[in-house]
């Protein structure tokens, strides 16, 4: 009898090893599991181990993040809370509505193809006797090779997409779309930052019946320039703005709240509709001894009073932060609104800049950015601050969340070093916005040199702009630029070239640096 019990405790002992190792043999392999899955006649065990890995999730409840009751916020400083236009501002709510736009366009032929990505047919080639209209839309003008385009929104006169045909066997012919430069996949759809990504699953990627909304977050301080350039570079992939303001800087000094003024007067009136004001009006204890925790409070208060206050939101919707100076590029984040089958989080490769974008940096800069709701909710606990600095499987709700959906949890980036999905201007101010960024910063970056009288001088940061040097005194090396260079900057930034000509050209360089080579 103690002999039967010993066996049946080892018995147990190893079947739950067995098991332990099939899932984790499971989440080690998944990738050459898909792979067997695309093959013409995969093999029905794989089949059976990754149906769920991926996901379309459909009828998702439709609830914020938080339960804080918004209406409970304090006033606005200086306003009137009679004053309905800024009164309420920080407190309204946001309903998130279904993007209509027509993504995508069905031939004649069948083929089903991304619009800004296909190719389109000259006026030559196309006659009234040809026939044929394009469902859901018209394809956008074509783009000269390498040339990046905005999306086309706008209704234009039917025109059927080029498509390859090519007979079969049988008689029958095989369509499909002709991708522009930059887009790749049989949709023309995946842009050229995600076909040169490390994404695992590109050969599972599918278009969905319903965009997911995209909602990027990011707290402000006086970089109002690059704001500019958020907006117009991600307007048309962006469903929600979410914008924290605070009338104390990262340091614990009062500040005045400048993007509000500007909200108000009209300055971001052609995005404003898109815009959730969030105010943080309170300083958090211990912030001033350890300046790591006010700037990470920035980030998760951010988060939490911001979704706390967004309606409809679905779960599969996808959730970007970013620092003020980080600008995604909007093709990534329109791939990830259009498409199922990525996994997440995912981060994003920036090109990198010191001063302005004529000091370009070697390599890239990689920040963990995005992931859907749900996992915002499940993993990080709805706190921004952790999805940018937290590994999620150091996170105690990551194996539930990946139990719970059938997903596994992979990271990847959008883009590579060699192929930017945005850029990253660091300290891209004027002399005098480089002075209120070094008295304003957190009191935990050390060395914090805005407590150094002589590196506010704003002779001192002029000379800095100038050489690209640093505040300790050294001086790093740097590729030449171009730009007319591909991704050398925000494309609205080039078109307004006088405007912005400070962070496009060296200011203090008799002889730019950008016509040398």
């Amino acid at each position: 009898m103690k002999m039967r019990r010993h066996r049946v405790f080892l018995l147990c002992t190893v079947g739950l090893c067995v098991i332990s190792f099939l899932h984790y043999y499971k989440a080690l392999h998944y990738v050459s599991l898909l792979r067997e899955l695309s093959a013409p006649y995969p093999n029905i065990k794989s089949f059976i181990m990754v149906t769920g890995f991926f996901w379309r999730e459909k009828g998702m409840a439709a609830t914020p993040l938080s339960p804080a009751s918004p209406e409970e916020a304090p006033p606005l400083p200086g306003l009137q809370q009679s004053d309905t236009k800024a009164g309420d501002l920080h407190t309204r709510t946001y309903q998130l509505q279904d993007d209509k736009t027509p993504y995508f366009v069905r031939t004649k032929a069948g083929a089903l193809c991304f619009r800004q990505g296909t190719e389109v047919a000259t006026p030559k080639e196309y006659s009234a006797k040809s026939g044929g209209s394009v469902a859901n839309g018209a394809v956008g003008r074509a783009s000269a090779p390498g040339q990046r385009k905005p999306l086309e929104l706008h209704q234009q006169p039917t025109i059927v997409p080029k498509v390859k045909a090519r007979a079969k066997g049988n008689g029958k012919r095989l369509v499909k779309c002709v991708c522009r430069p930059g887009w790749h996949g049989p949709y023309c759809g995946v842009p050229t930052i995600v076909y040169h990504s490390n994404l695992p699953t590109k050969e599972r990627l599918t278009p969905r019946e319903t965009p997911r909304r995209v909602i990027n977050a990011i707290n402000v301080n006086h970089e109002f320039d690059l704001l500019h350039a958020r907006f117009h570079e991600l307007a048309e992939a962006v469903d929600l703005f979410l914008i924290c303001e605070s009338n104390f800087t990262a340091y614990g000094e009062k500040r005045p709240l400048s993007f509000l003024r500007l909200l108000l007067n009209g300055t971001y009136d052609y995005v404003k509709h898109k815009i959730l004001y969030v105010f943080l009006d309170h300083f958090p204890e211990g912030g001033r001894q350890d300046g790591w925790i006010a700037d990470d409070y920035l980030r998760t208060f951010l988060t939490r009073n911001g979704m706390s206050r967004v309606v409809g939101a679905r779960s599969d919707d996808v959730f970007v932060i970013n620092d003020a100076d980080e600008i995604p590029a909007h093709e990534g984040l329109l791939f990830l609104k259009l498409f199922d089958g990525w996994t997440e989080p995912f981060a994003i490769h920036m090109r990198k800049s010191l001063y302005g974008f004529f000091w370009k940096q070697f390599g890239s800069l990689e920040v963990v950015s995005g992931c859907t709701l749900r996992m915002l909710r499940d993993v990080y606990d709805g706190d921004g601050i952790k999805l940018r600095r937290r590994e999620y499987y150091t996170m105690p709700g990551f194996r539930k969340y990946e139990n719970d959906t059938g997903h596994i949890l992979v990271q990847w980036s959008v883009g590579s070093p060699f192929h930017f999905a945005g850029w990253h201007c660091s300290w891209c101010f004027t002399p005098e916005g480089i002075y209120f960024k070094l008295v304003s910063a957190q009191n935990g970056d050390f060395p914090r040199w805005g407590d150094y009288e002589d590196k506010r001088d704003l002779s001192y940061i002029r000379d800095l702009i100038r050489t690209g040097g640093w505040f300790d005194g050294s001086v790093q090396e740097y590729p030449p630029v171009d730009p007319k260079e591909h991704m050398y900057a925000p494309k609205y930034m080039l078109e307004n070239y006088d405007r912005y000509r400070y962070l496009l050209e060296n200011p203090y360089r008799k002889e730019s640096r950008l016509s040398e080579g």
